[in-house]
């Protein structure tokens, strides 16, 4: 719905697209020499057109499967199959169930964040070595955070900090410790240097805030990213020794003054118009169906037979003329944290009788939703047709019915009938995450202060408020209705130690549920070890 973003060009997006994946082969420069050599250019003008290839790098990723990683394996979401259709080989079922296999679709990923690291290093290449830090310092600050998402689902990664030479041998991959440690130094090195404006040139793309949004998602999982291995890290004993210093990048965010939570209602920023002028987002992924693709949040989501359906409950005028696939549900587990009296997010859930929903405001009418005259009802509660691996609810009319749906990625046809594609920006780093940090590290460092930050986000969403400062488990259930369906919450469960907990279907009598915390982290994808003879997969897997 939106057009008026800053795109790549054709050539950015042909070199991004045809970039090579093994990490032992170099990247061939679309640039013979720097243009701005004796060119009276702006320097910066030339680094930003260099950086054209790689701040959207992860566009399709974010959009589809990296997604479907973190939604399913936490406890937000499960994958049903209906009658086999959707099973697709268990690459959906066996990320809910946490017994992935290195070919799952979910995970072939890996890839794409390796070659935008390398282009990351192809352009401070160019730059040269006489480049200051704050003409190199976007591509580090991209650098970093594609490291980070390695490194955070795969544990050991290579830490690439330039183009390999030819001839020069495939890098192993450093110990999940050293990465952090790394990008530690890194960031805090590049920080200083990036810039601090906040306005539609800079929406996503790096700057000072959002360099230091993920230094202080590292720092209060340190003690996760730093364990002897992913098994070692327990969160009943661990200690975090960087509390102090998440808290300072969390002031700084919050004195800068360039953010809030803003004047907009909470599910406006999920909107297919939503963009630079949602104050929340300190770091997003924009998203346009037309030019900026890839964004398919709702079509798993969605009930399954909405296609041609009018009225249906996206309250649109037009009929959506793509299939969905409605296999992606809310566990009833999650389902149950939506109980705050009065709280916006509640509306993010549909379950129970459906209404129809009005397209301007966003909300629910009075207006039930009709499937063969009679009101969709989605339940809570998941009746599988048979008890086995596939997750599989069978295809009666009842069976789409199964679970709860999300609505917070609202759709229009306009966008949706073009390839299933959406407008709605993907936030990866907002200020709510931001002051819901700070008061996780307030706590947990025992120090007061957290209740009011707890209580800021409270009165946005028009939820109660508390009257003392919050437990560690009040934090971890606001976070969780929150950052509903942002693909935060595998983060969250593993740093509270509950991604071994019992949610559907994730359960020790369940057919292929697996509860080894090996398996907190992600198999390497095969193609990657085949292209990385010298790497070893993961263990567990």
């Amino acid at each position: 719905m939106k057009r008026n973003k800053v795109f790549i060009s054709l050539g950015a997006l042909a070199l991004a697209m045809s970039s090579c994946t093994d990490l032992d082969v170099d990247v061939v420069s679309q640039y013979s020499k720097d243009p701005s050599a004796n060119s009276g250019v702006d320097p910066m003008i030339v680094v930003e057109a260099k950086m054209a290839n790689v701040y959207y790098r992860l566009r399709g990723t974010i959009g589809r499967r990296y997604m479907e990683a973190q939604c399913l394996a936490s406890d937000e979401f499960t994958a049903l199959a209906f009658d086999g259709g959707y099973f697709d080989a268990g690459t959906y079922a066996y990320t809910a169930l946490h017994c992935n296999t290195a070919e799952d679709a979910t995970l072939d990923w890996y890839s794409e964040a390796t070659a935008g690291i390398t282009l990351a290093n192809q352009v401070l290449e160019e730059l040269g070595e006489g480049a200051s830090v704050s003409m190199t310092a976007p591509a580090r600050a991209i650098r970093a955070y594609f490291t980070w998402v390695l490194m955070d689902n795969f544990g050991d990664t290579p830490i690439l900090d330039k183009v390999a030479a030819e001839g020069e041998p495939t890098a192993d991959r450093s110990p999940r410790k050293d990465v952090a440690l790394w990008l530690e130094n890194e960031l805090t090195t590049i920080i200083p240097e990036l810039t601090t404006d906040v306005n539609a040139n800079t929406y996503g793309k790096p700057t000072r805030w959002m360099a230091e949004a993920l230094l202080a998602k590292i720092y209060i999982n340190w003690p996760v990213y730093t364990a002897q291995s992913v098994d070692q890290y327990d969160a009943s004993t661990a200690v975090n020794e960087r509390l102090t210093e998440c808290i300072a990048l969390c002031d700084d965010i919050i004195d800068g003054g360039k953010f809030n939570l803003g004047s907009m209602a909470y599910r406006f920023k999920f909107a297919p118009n939503n963009g630079p002028q949602v104050e929340d987002f300190i770091y997003a992924m924009p998203f346009d169906a037309i030019d900026q693709q890839g964004m398919q949040y709702a079509r798993p989501r969605s009930y399954k037979n909405l296609k041609n359906m009018m009225p249906n409950y996206y309250g649109s005028t037009d009929k959506f003329s793509q299939s969905f696939g409605g296999n992606i549900v809310v566990s009833p587990e999650f389902a149950s944290i939506f109980c705050l009296e009065g709280d916006e997010r509640n509306n993010m859930v549909l379950g129970g009788p459906v209404f129809n929903y009005d397209p301007v405001t966003l909300l629910p009418t009075s207006e039930p939703f009709l499937v063969d005259g009679e009101q969709l009802v989605f339940t809570k509660d998941i009746t599988l047709a048979k008890q086995d691996n596939t997750i599989d609810v069978g295809t009666e009319t009842s069976s789409y019915a199964q679970g709860y749906h999300s609505i917070k990625w609202f759709i229009v046809p306009e966008d949706y009938n073009n390839g299933r594609n959406q407008s709605n920006d993907v936030p990866i780093f907002r200020y709510a995450d931001v002051l819901l940090m700070k008061a996780e590290a307030l706590v947990r460092s025992h120090q007061s202060g957290a209740m009011e930050l707890f209580n800021q986000v409270r009165s946005y969403a028009k939820a109660p408020t508390i009257a003392a400062e919050p437990t560690l488990e009040e934090i971890y259930d606001e976070r969780g209705r929150e950052f509903f369906d942002e693909n935060w919450r595998r983060n969250d469960m593993i740093r509270f130690g509950t991604y071994e907990g019992q949610f559907f279907p994730h359960y020790t009598d369940f057919p292929g549920a697996n509860f080894d915390k090996r398996h907190r982290i992600f198999p390497i994808e095969k193609e990657m070890l085949d292209l990385n003879t010298n790497w070893q997969q993961n263990p567990g897997y």
